[in-house]
């Protein structure tokens, strides 16, 4: 049967999608699938049908409520990867058919000091997928062209669509972590960001040593290369040049930091963090060791990484889901049932 065409864009006129009804823990059932009409194509946007939406920690946070919803009825999911189907006139370099993805950063305003600056991401009038503009756990996605990646043809759609956030995020992170050519990292939490930011760092030629409660995620992380895993709260075998913060967990961050060497920097890498406990100034800080926060990402970080990874492809480790079972992925993802990276995929 063929989709009801909607005027001048080639495409369908509604979709199905899920949507955040009422923030509520996942037990109580935040999520709702609906039907709903697709917004007409702006000059710069793609429709695009969606093939894979990986799920992130920051869409749980949307539908629990720690993240207040910015968008009534907000659809989550920003690791989208999908065919364009309609692509607006000033929608340069896409046609229907491209392979696409969608990613956490949907657009900002291009002339605050911050954008002219390169640092996009710092904008204050920027706008977040899945957050500000509805996401791809749904049927159909559209995108502002300018903020969507090129995706090469080959790779499974499941196995892309983690690279779009968890990739580029810990891509960011990483990069934010200052960690020498050489040196030993210190990752904590190890979920579908951590599992892909280690195997960037090992490929780099760091030395790196997982810290995270999850048995099974330690097994990942040694399967995956890396020196040690342990415990979350345990200290690393050696002195930590960096560390990355993972989990969204404020208990951790004096840990991290007491297992730095000295000028090591440890950068947090979500975008919730529950509260970080009183530091002490000998213990944590002092000999020039550094706390920095990850702020979104940029375009450049997103097709920096992505080239990256195209000449070192990382295993990405998957958990499918039907796109129907949204929720339950959710659930499981709140009860630390996922290993690796949650990815809803397209019902045909």
């Amino acid at each position: 049967m063929t989709e009801p065409q909607a005027a001048g864009t080639g495409g369908p006129s509604d979709t199905w999608a899920w949507v955040v009804d009422r923030p509520a823990a996942v037990g109580r059932g935040p999520l709702r699938r609906v039907r709903r009409a697709l917004p007409g194509l702006g000059p710069a946007d793609l429709l695009v049908k969606v093939r894979a939406c990986g799920v992130c920690r920051t869409d749980l946070h949307l539908a629990e409520g720690d993240l207040p919803p910015r968008t009534p009825c907000c659809t989550p999911g920003h690791e989208v990867v999908g065919r364009v189907l309609a692509a607006g006139p000033e929608a340069e370099g896409f046609a229907a058919g491209d392979r696409v993805g969608a990613a956490w950063l949907a657009s900002t305003c291009g002339t605050c000091g911050y954008c002219t600056a390169g640092r996009e991401n710092l904008c204050p009038r920027s706008r977040y997928t899945g957050w500000d503009v509805h996401g791809g756990y749904a049927e159909h996605v559209v995108t502002d062209a300018r903020f969507t990646y090129r995706l090469p043809e080959g790779p499974p759609d499941e196995e892309l669509a983690p690279l779009l956030c968890a990739g580029i995020i810990g891509y960011r992170a990483l990069q934010r972590a200052d960690l020498p050519h050489g040196g030993a990292l210190g990752i904590y939490g190890f979920g579908a960001s951590a599992h892909l930011t280690a195997q960037l760092a090992i490929a780099r030629g760091a030395s790196v040593h997982v810290l995270t409660r999850s048995e099974d995620a330690r097994r990942l992380a040694l399967e995956l290369g890396a020196a040690s895993a342990g415990g979350a709260y345990d200290s690393p075998p050696v002195p930590l040049d960096a560390a990355i913060l993972f989990a969204p967990v404020g208990e951790l961050v004096p840990a991290a930091l007491a297992a730095l060497d000295r000028g090591g920097t440890l950068a947090v890498a979500g975008i919730h963090l529950s509260d970080i406990p009183s530091l002490t100034y000998d213990k944590h800080l002092f000999q020039e060791r550094t706390l920095r926060s990850v702020t979104a990402n940029t375009r450049a970080d997103g097709r920096a990484y992505l080239s990256e990874v195209a000449r070192h492809r990382p295993v990405v480790h998957v958990q499918r889901y039907r796109m129907g079972r949204a929720d339950e992925a959710l659930a499981d993802l709140a009860a630390d049932r996922v290993t690796g990276a949650a990815v809803l995929v397209a019902e045909e």
